[in-house]
């Protein structure tokens, strides 16, 4: 009997033993064998604005610096441009010359100009008069014979010289009462019109030489330092809106699931150690160059890579450009 007993506490041990041999054979194999999770990492991005001068310069006085918070319409950066100072009181002083022809235009001949060409207009008359009555007494005599036709041609040669020159004097006068034509008018004002427009691009540029915000948000970057010169368009200064702060994504096409446009997921931020609910506001396909190729022929294809945006949903306190993300699940 007490074999019996002996040979069926053998086999319940035995079978516990079996029994736990196949418990940790299946674990270390579901271990083993268990899909690997698919992790897929984004980061924060925000835009980023350059601040840039149209006119070369010196940098006069910077107003702001990396990290700190601005908002728009804040100066941040004052160059200075003597070229462009000095182009001003060129243009200031074409503008003089062309407002002081116009107003000469306008305003016509002086009077003793006038009285002037009065009198030679007067003179001329006079020498008309007394030439009429050279040629009527010679044209007399030649008539008696007396001179001879080559006398009485001169005689009317000097007669027909000084009417045409009492009528030019006549024109003179006339010229000087009307003032300048129209088409001189016409010219001068165009004149003043070009000075004024000069004018006005020159201080355009000038108002370049401050540069001011366009946004409300953090500098980021200050490149030059105060007194070093800038060229046209080289950049400044950096600014991000951190108000409008999104995370991207680089999603392999077979792995996009759920994502869709307007569909809510959740990541995680391991920076801030919480999860977040962002939204997806943008889904766009790479270019070649991100085209996962494949190596073997298997049945498998090329899959190409989408950029997935998304935005919070809510805003994540401390959240900063350049945090890491991880996708955890698509919310149905």
């Amino acid at each position: 009997m007490k074999q019996v007993s002996e040979s069926n506490r053998n086999l319940q041990v035995a079978l516990i033993g079996f029994a736990a041999v196949v418990v940790i054979i299946f674990i270390i194999g579901w271990y083993v064998y268990k899909p690997e999770p698919i992790v897929i990492q984004g980061s924060a991005e925000v835009n980023e604005i350059r601040i840039s001068g149209k006119v070369p310069g010196r940098i006069d006085q910077l107003f702001a610096e990396e990290g700190q918070f601005v908002n728009v319409g804040d100066t941040l950066v004052l160059i200075d441009s003597p070229e462009v100072n000095a182009k001003l009181a060129q243009a200031t002083a074409a503008k003089s010359a062309a407002m002081a022809q116009n107003q000469k235009a306008n305003k016509g001949a002086r009077s003793e100009d006038i009285e002037g060409a009065y009198e030679m207009w007067q003179k001329a008359a006079i020498g008309v008069d007394i030439a009429k009555k050279s040629f009527d007494r010679v044209e007399r005599l030649y008539e008696k014979g007396v001179v001879t036709a080559q006398n009485r041609d001169e005689v009317e040669a000097k007669y027909k010289a000084a009417v045409a020159t009492s009528a030019a004097a006549k024109s003179q006068y006339n010229m000087a009462i009307k003032g300048a034509r129209d088409e001189d008018k016409s010219a001068s004002s165009a004149l003043v019109d070009q000075a004024m427009g000069a004018i006005q691009e020159v201080e355009a540029f000038l108002s370049e030489t401050a540069l001011l915000s366009p946004i409300s948000g953090q500098i980021t970057e200050v490149f030059p330092a105060r007194g070093e010169l800038v060229a046209t368009g080289a950049p400044i200064m950096n600014i991000v809106d951190l108000n409008d702060i999104w995370f991207s994504f680089n999603v392999r096409e077979d792995l996009l699931g759920d994502m869709k446009m307007d569909k809510e997921i959740e990541v995680t931020i391991p920076a801030l150690n919480q999860t977040a609910i962002l939204k997806i506001t943008y889904i766009k396909a790479l270019a070649s160059y991100a085209t996962w190729k494949v190596t073997k022929a298997t049945g498998q294809f090329d899959a190409k890579t989408f950029e997935v945006r998304a935005k919070p949903v809510a805003p994540i306190k401390d959240l900063r450009p350049g945090m890491s993300a991880v996708m955890e699940k698509v919310i149905k």
